[in-house]
């Protein structure tokens, strides 16, 4: 099998085992809990740039206006989205937090629409429909919007239409945002610490491992991804991204006894069709394509010459 599917699987297995691991931290506040990923994720992507003789390239780029506005911008949306992934996490919303991560290839679809003037197939607004109809039914059965999945996609989704267009690499752009949010991080752990609170030295040597593990755990599937995505295709990248949000579904249901109703079956389910939809409308899209250029290219091979 290609090197970059396992990469890919590898990189999507560890983001779906995210719940355990956050589990075990279930003693430390969400925004601590933030705080020392963001801490301990500069710390070893700092070590990685240096080692990798990226450093250059990373150092002259910090000074420029609209990098850092950028990246501001990124960095905000992301530590939104690990803020809230967490509190959830811990306060028994796994399952939700996978209906985020399943919608939000689609609304990655809709925004490319809307900010980037990109076009869809007739066939692909149909998953689009559907996940939306899914949302809606959920809207009425919850009584309120799924607002931990809603705001779980749009700012991962968000967080990729800046990227989409960023000037740097995802190692360096990864430590640039990590950078950015450094200083209200420690800031918070100080002030944690200075009021009796803090986690760190004080819950045992299990717990502050796992905290130091955190930044290792931000950086391994980032970087299984990068490398994935440099040998094969993003539609099986596309294809393979499903494996997270299925394991976290899997053990919120299975593992951690989530209750999981008949109107959510309904309503993930209406998702759930609306991405097989779109996986297969994909893949068509895809081979067609595929086959066009096979086709053009045997058009344009010279004819062979008889004597």
């Amino acid at each position: 099998m290609n090197r970059g599917i396992w990469y890919a699987v590898g990189a999507y297995g560890l983001w779906g085992l995210f719940p355990i691991y956050w589990k075990w931290l279930h003693h430390v506040s969400a925004p601590q809990l933030l705080s020392h990923r963001i801490l301990w994720s500069f710390f070893l992507l700092f070590v990685i740039v240096v080692l990798s003789h990226e450093w250059r390239s990373f150092r002259n780029a910090i000074p420029h206006a609209r990098v850092l506005l950028v990246y501001s911008g990124a960095a905000i949306l992301v530590g939104v989205n690990w803020l809230l992934y967490v509190w959830a996490v811990n306060a028994g919303f796994v399952v939700e937090t996978s209906l985020g991560y399943f919608i939000n290839p689609l609304l990655s679809v809709l925004m490319g629409v809307i900010f980037l003037r990109e076009h869809l197939r007739p066939w692909q607004w149909v998953p689009v429909a559907l996940a939306a109809v899914g949302m809606l039914y959920l809207t009425f059965s919850y009584g309120s919007p799924p607002w931990i999945a809603l705001t779980l996609a749009f700012t991962w989704a968000t967080y990729g239409l800046i990227k989409k267009t960023a000037p740097l690499g995802p190692l360096n752009g990864l430590t640039l945002e990590t950078g950015l949010l450094l200083l209200p991080s420690l800031v918070y752990l100080g002030y944690a610490e200075t009021i009796g609170k803090g986690a760190f030295m004080h819950s045992g040597m299990l717990s502050d491992m796992l905290l130091l593990g955190t930044g290792l755990i931000t950086a391994a599937p980032l970087l299984l991804f990068a490398s994935a995505v440099r040998r094969i295709p993003l539609s099986l990248v596309g294809i393979l991204q499903y494996i997270a949000p299925i394991i976290q579904f899997l053990l919120g249901v299975l593992v951690y006894k989530e209750p999981f109703t008949v109107n959510q079956l309904i309503g993930f389910g209406l998702v759930w069709v609306a991405l097989i939809v779109f996986g297969v409308e994909g893949f068509l899209a895809h081979r067609a394509r595929a086959l066009i250029r096979a086709r053009a290219a045997q058009e344009m091979e010279p004819e062979p010459v008889e004597f």
